[in-house]
């Protein structure tokens, strides 16, 4: 079995749309989003990294240049079995499985990296991501400070932390003293996948449910749960979820291999995912060596 799994903020990189515009799919998906858009984004993929970084660009530019990477491995006749998205990725997955349009799913990434990056004052929050350290010792420090959360749980070897800055920063010295291998503070704007962003929670869920979703082609192993489904109403749910909730993504990669998945492939910019399956274990190639076999 094949599992598609799609990036999710933290894989753009100024340059991007040049790198995406040598598939043929390109020109059509960039038009398109021009359309729902309404303003010309590969100017933003190919810009300066701080205007791309905001949340309300990265995650479009992810979103649209993993699409198109899924369009190439799809002409192929490459297809999987099972996919998940990280965080983001999430809506990238449900797009490709056919649970609702890609222009659809491109109006909602961007809606939910506006109300993301308007969920609290900038500067007020961070993230951070804590390596080679228990995930027990990690959810014991986090547990003992308020304002701080489990964001993403990534792989035995790597959880990423989330909160108010001050709470963040005390929780990643005492994890270095714990004996923490290396602790990162991300280059992030707001506390993601914490209870800070439920203005955002709030405003997706207006936004999701106007929108209907069909029965994806193939199942998603979703974030809030590591649990496959293919229930739009469930669906629904899980996505509005894990905007303040952790990412269980260590848990999902293990649901895949359980289900039978004996191959990984990272479909999009990047290879944070493919590194991640990597260290759990896994088969996993990114969908650029895939297309050039």
């Amino acid at each position: 079995m094949r599992a598609f799994i799609f990036p999710g903020q933290g894989s753009q990189y100024s340059g991007m749309a040049k790198d995406f515009s040598v598939y043929e799919s390109s020109e059509e998906i960039f038009e398109k989003a021009r359309r729902v858009l309404g303003f010309d984004i590969t100017e933003i993929m190919n810009g300066d990294e701080d205007t791309l970084k905001l949340t309300e660009n990265a995650q479009p530019s992810i979103y649209i240049t993993s699409y198109i990477a899924f369009l190439e491995l799809e002409k192929k006749g490459i297809l999987p079995n099972v996919v998940a998205g990280h965080s983001l990725g999430e809506y990238t997955a449900l797009a490709v499985a056919g649970v609702y349009d890609f222009e659809t799913g491109l109006y909602l990434v961007r809606k939910r990296g506006e109300y993301m990056s308007k969920a609290l004052e900038p500067g007020k929050g961070t993230m951070a991501a804590v390596i080679g350290l228990d995930i027990e010792k990690i959810e014991e420090v986090v547990n003992q400070i308020e304002g701080v959360y489990i964001a993403n749980y990534n792989s035995n070897e790597q959880v990423v932390i989330s909160g108010l800055k001050e709470a963040v920063k005390r929780a990643m010295e005492i994890l270095k003293e714990k004996g923490a291998r290396r602790v990162v503070e991300l280059m992030v704007s707001s506390p993601f996948h914490t209870p800070y962003l439920e203005y955002a929670k709030e405003k997706m869920e207006e936004e999701v449910e106007k929108v209907e979703f069909k029965k994806p082609k193939w199942p998603i192993v979703m974030n809030s749960t590591a649990k496959p489904t293919e229930d739009p109403e469930e669906i629904k749910k899980n996505i509005i979820e894990q905007i303040t909730g952790p990412v269980l993504w260590k848990q999902s990669v293990d649901t895949m291999k359980n289900m039978g998945v004996i191959e990984f492939i990272e479909v999009g910019p990047k290879t944070v995912l493919k590194n991640l399956c990597r260290k759990m274990g896994a088969k996993a190639l990114h969908f650029t060596e895939v297309l050039s076999e």
